[in-house]
């Protein structure tokens, strides 16, 4: 009986293991509309741009100086893009194909690259979107993050990022909030620092 046992919990083992590396190394599935996104974004990888805050409703301070995002490193399912604003180099934007969307995370890190305790907030697609547009609205855990630091107002969030030829936009909007800047891809620039936290 002691041998049955063993040799049920070995193949249940086994079974479990070589069913998580199938789930592992299964091609990462996802729809055109976020497929053509992630590409037009990817073409610029490499790149930064200058951009400038075209709306500030109301205005919320903080973002003086100049405005760089950089698509700083890109692989097939992840794209890293640092949002510069003058000497503050806190702020990534991390854009993640997850199987069932893309994924939208805010990754903020103080100057010694450790985490600022509001961090990795951010959204997950709905819907199926567009080639040129895509909206996060906030997911479960920004929501528990926001109202733990007493920012409740912020569980209504929806970033949208838009992607055309000429401009790349990132927008915030909830009720009685909205927060933009526009981006003109048709000017790159030189590369800004490494971001806080990462490297080289």
């Amino acid at each position: 009986m002691k041998k049955q046992l063993i040799l049920l919990s070995t193949t249940l083992l086994f079974s479990l293991t070589a069913a998580a590396n199938t789930v592992q190394d299964a091609p990462l599935v996802s729809i055109t509309s976020h497929d053509n996104y992630f590409d037009n974004l990817r073409q610029h990888c490499g790149k930064a741009y200058e951009g400038k805050m075209t709306v500030d409703n109301p205005a919320s301070g903080g973002f003086e100086g100049r405005l760089i995002m950089h698509v700083r490193n890109c692989t097939d399912s992840q794209l890293q893009i640092p949002f510069h604003v003058g000497n503050d180099h806190s702020r990534t934007w991390v854009i993640t194909k997850t199987g069932s969307g893309l994924s939208l995370k805010h990754d903020h890190r103080l100057q010694d690259g450790s985490y600022d305790q509001s961090t990795m907030y951010g959204g997950h697609t709905i819907d199926a979107g567009f080639d040129t547009v895509q909206s996060f609205p906030a997911d479960q855990y920004s929501k528990e993050l926001f109202a733990k630091l007493g920012n409740p107002q912020s569980n209504t969030n929806i970033w949208q990022m838009y992607i055309y030829p000429d401009t790349f936009t990132y927008r915030l909007v909830r009720e009685g909030r909205e927060f933009r800047v526009d981006f003109d891809l048709t000017k790159p620039i030189a590369l800004p620092p490494t971001p806080w936290g990462y490297k080289d």
